[in-house]
């Protein structure tokens, strides 16, 4: 019975966020903001070992070799985050674990995709079929395998909390 409730909430939490997260307002207010973020803080990553990078919007150009690239919905990291709050809220544990649980799963997560964007970017530079490759197989399985570890980590930090002969709930 509890694995059909945490089911059932996982699902219902992700089809509320996501169709969420495709109305105007939200893409104005949060993902376009977030996405440009994103671009900002790779630039600024990047920045420390190469000065020809810059950042427009959601844009990001490497100014010698005339290399563009920009970080499209699917890649700013906002689906995978979801994926991982759904996961997280629908567990039965107390508020504070999936509070700390969300906060170091999404900063590691986002820590993780902005290693793919840069990754990415110098790809790009390098070579466009590899690029597209990393880009459309590699970094998406990566990404979703990074949100399945860290929820699998976040159980075993509540199993090892759980007293012998107690369960999880709050």
């Amino acid at each position: 019975m509890a694995l059909k409730r945490f089911f059932l909430l996982f699902c219902l939490i992700q089809a509320l966020l996501f169709v969420l997260e495709l109305t105007a307002p939200a893409q104005r207010w949060v993902v376009l903001p977030f996405t440009e973020g994103l671009a900002q803080a790779s630039i600024w990553l990047i920045q420390w070992f190469d000065s020809d990078v810059v950042a427009n919007g959601i844009h990001l150009y490497h100014l010698p070799s005339r290399f563009a690239m920009s970080i499209e919905a699917g890649c700013n990291g906002i689906e995978a985050s979801i994926i991982l709050l759904a996961a997280i809220l629908a567990f039965p544990a107390a508020w504070r674990h999936k509070f700390w649980g969300l906060l170091i799963g999404l900063g590691s997560l986002h820590g993780v995709n902005l290693v793919r964007i840069i990754s990415l970017f110098y790809l790009g530079q390098w070579n466009l079929r590899y690029f597209e490759w990393a880009h459309l197989y590699g970094w998406q399985a990566l990404i979703m395998l990074d949100v399945l570890v860290v929820f699998l980590l976040w159980l075993r930090y509540l199993r090892g909390l759980q007293a012998p002969g107690q369960g999880i709930e709050p």
